[in-house]
């Protein structure tokens, strides 16, 4: 097993929002009793389309990872938006895909149809560079079926000529019965301020499900343990393959406000490993460092951060190979 530390910042073990996963949270602090809005919307689309670019956005700050690999996102991550009498949880789901290879996929697609059905609404993300693909047709087909109001939002337009635009914002809207749509740049923000004032009207009444300053639903060592995992992605490009994962295993709580962060990376093959320790531990170490300095900013407290690897083959057949 490989072992690199890096010893300068890190944070506490302490949601810097809400901790858990999407259940209503009962506080004991100030929240709206009447005249209030709440509910799910579901980010769905095909891997790259922009789920969690769009996210990060909406939210104002980087909750989900992103990277140029293709289903970056794993796992089901709410951002959480509260505005006015309104309180939207955004739903960060896997990209959808038309079939799975194996247990990875199968339980990513699991994981997203089942939020993609617990929505209130559900927001079709298609990229304006890949649309048309026969992959969309398919997913849109399954989308138009649901019960929800369904929501399309046409990303990366600034990488688009408008001449091709509006020709395929005619032919969807012809094949598919929108609510509504949007055209976005979810990368420079362009549109999003639209996308989110549509939105509330789309909340069915009832008592907010977090505190009005939640912006996610995952504690910190969720958080964690996805920003390495960007780290790596960044760091190795096309070096590695797409399947590592990583796990906090422990955070202490230290004095001053210090804390101590176990976290384990799991890979299928020994040549994995040796890519991700690199040259005498060297491109770990970096990871390590870059990981520390973006969650000092985020925490703003003192960490020791310990990173291991760990060789399992075949991991991402099994059946838990999504749990955290």
């Amino acid at each position: 097993m490989g072992m690199i530390e890096d010893t300068p910042q890190t944070p506490d073990d302490q949601t810097p929002t809400a901790s858990g996963r999407v259940t209503p949270v009962q506080t004991s602090g100030a929240m709206p009793v009447a005249a209030t809005r709440a509910g799910f919307i579901a980010l769905a689309g095909a891997p790259n389309a922009g789920k969690s670019t769009l996210l990060n956005a909406v939210v104002g700050q980087k909750i989900s990872i992103v990277t140029p690999k293709v289903q970056t996102t794993r796992h089901r991550i709410a951002g959480i938006v509260t505005a006015g009498d309104a309180q939207m949880v955004f739903l960060d789901v896997p990209g959808l895909l038309p079939r799975a290879k194996q247990a990875l996929d199968a339980a990513m697609m699991a994981t997203a149809w089942e939020a993609i059905g617990e929505a209130d609404v559900v927001i079709y993300i298609l990229d304006a560079t890949t649309a048309g693909r026969d992959s969309n047709r398919d997913l849109l087909d399954r989308l138009s079926r649901l019960r929800q109001p369904l929501l399309l939002v046409v990303n990366k337009v600034d990488l688009v000529k408008k001449e091709i635009l509006l020709p395929l914002l005619d032919r969807l809207r012809e094949q598919t019965q929108f609510a509504e749509y949007f055209l976005i740049s979810a990368r420079k923000g362009s549109g999003v301020r639209d996308l989110l004032n549509a939105l509330p009207r789309y909340m069915p009444e009832g008592p907010w499900l977090y505190p009005d300053d939640a912006l996610t639903d995952r504690p910190m060592r969720f958080l964690a343990a996805e920003l390495t995992r960007e780290k790596l992605f960044l760091a190795l490009r096309q070096e590695l393959p797409y399947d590592l994962k990583v796990e906090t295993e422990r955070w202490e709580s230290l004095r001053g406000g210090a804390a101590k962060v176990h976290q384990l990376i799991t890979v299928s093959r020994d040549g994995h490993k040796k890519i991700i320790l690199g040259q005498r531990g060297e491109l770990l170490k970096h990871v390590g460092s870059t990981v520390r300095e973006e969650l000092s900013k985020i925490t703003g407290g003192p960490v020791h951060l310990f990173l291991h690897v760990k060789v399992t083959p075949g991991w991402q057949d099994k059946r838990d190979a999504l749990e955290v």
